[in-house]
């Protein structure tokens, strides 16, 4: 008899509450009483009260080399998974149609287990191309053996939700993409939800973005969770859907520290977030030392930052800012000037200004990184 490891114990196993309602169901197309046990005789699932009786008998007929017996009233079954005993099936009665309904509810089962171990095979391939873990040769070997297409436009989204282990999130994601066969939705850690998702030829990142946002809505709505979504690029080749993991991940992330005021985060727009989150630490501290003269952004008061960020957001333009702003337009420019002698750095001067973005930018970065440490 196949002795399995405990990863495949593991994938193999259905839930029970997917025995009970399979059972419930045969029942009331049946009207036949079935428990199920497992080979300790322990009841899983079942419509016969006080089940647990027949505990001894179930680890009798288990240790029996029969694979159906008829005992106390009852029709035994055994149930395997690849030569495994998995489980052992009791329906109650002793004719003909109860052995009957007992093979079928068997066969129910059995096919069960097979679909939750292909489940559970695609699922850990997915969890290992993801993460890394295998040979380019292993993945494209594996990939054929489950008949994944190696060869197709794919994306990983990644929905990160407030609380850990969010299985009402998990299950939302599934049924929102529960026809689409050739998607994969599996979760490497506590708080993330990945989908991998094969795309039309017609699709673009618009389209990604509408994805995004139709899963956004679902979950905080039916689920109640706070959720953000990241995606990365879209990938041809099955080797590099780790890359879009990838890139998703660094999405989520640079997200967080530069655009916190987004639900959905594309790899492809992060601009020079990017860049900067790819910096070393002390390479930031010496560059803001040098434009800040030793100073910090934390000397400049709320109404200089102010000022400073809505000249930004409107591309230089002082009539504009100062509109916004309801200042005068000399008060603005008494502002900039006075900006320009403690820096050095006139911001009406497009250099200048990228060099005060990417400092104020780079500002944010260093706080993020420490409260993260």
């Amino acid at each position: 008899m196949a002795v399995r490891t405990e990863g495949e114990v593991e994938g193999a196993m259905i839930s029970n509450q997917i025995l009970q309602s399979t059972i419930e169901g045969l029942k009331t197309i049946t009207r036949i009483d079935i428990c199920v046990m497992d080979t300790e005789g322990k009841v899983l699932a079942s419509t016969i009260p006080d089940a647990e009786v027949y505990e001894n008998a179930v680890l009798a007929f288990a240790d029996s080399p029969a694979d159906s017996q008829v005992l106390q009233g009852f029709q035994f079954f055994k149930v395997f998974d690849e030569h495994q005993l998995e489980y052992v099936l009791l329906a109650k009665g002793d004719n003909e149609d109860v052995y009957m309904v007992g093979k079928i509810a068997s066969f129910q089962i059995q096919n069960l287990l097979v679909a939750y171990k292909e489940r559970y095979d695609k699922d850990n391939f997915i969890k290992n191309l993801l993460l890394d873990n295998l040979l380019l040769v292993d993945i494209y070997n594996r990939a054929k053996k489950l008949h994944i297409e190696t060869e197709a436009r794919r994306v990983v989204f990644i929905i990160e939700t407030k609380n850990e282990k969010d299985t009402n999130a998990l299950e939302t994601v599934r049924s929102l993409f529960a026809g689409k066969t050739k998607d994969f939705i599996t979760a490497v850690d506590e708080k993330n939800i990945i989908l991998v998702k094969e795309l039309k030829v017609n699709e673009t990142y618009e389209d990604l973005n509408k994805t995004a946002k139709v899963i956004l809505d679902m979950l905080n709505a039916e689920a109640m969770s706070k959720v953000n979504v990241a995606y990365g690029t879209i990938v041809n080749e099955i080797k590099d859907v780790s890359r879009s993991y990838k890139e998703a991940k660094m999405a989520l992330d640079v997200g967080k520290i530069f655009y916190s005021d987004r639900n959905v985060v594309a790899y492809s727009n992060l601009g020079i977030g990017r860049l900067i989150y790819q910096l070393p630490m002390s390479l930031c501290k010496m560059f803001i030392r040098e434009i800040f003269d030793g100073k910090s952004l934390d000397d400049f008061d709320e109404e200089t930052l102010v000022t400073i960020n809505k000249f930004f957001e409107n591309s230089l333009n002082v009539s504009e800012t100062s509109r916004q702003l309801y200042i005068h337009r000399n008060t603005l420019v008494y502002r900039l000037d006075k900006l320009q002698k403690s820096t050095n750095l006139d911001l009406r001067v497009f250099e200048d200004a990228i060099t005060f973005k990417i400092a104020l930018m780079v500002v944010k970065y260093m706080k993020y990184m420490e409260h993260a440490e």
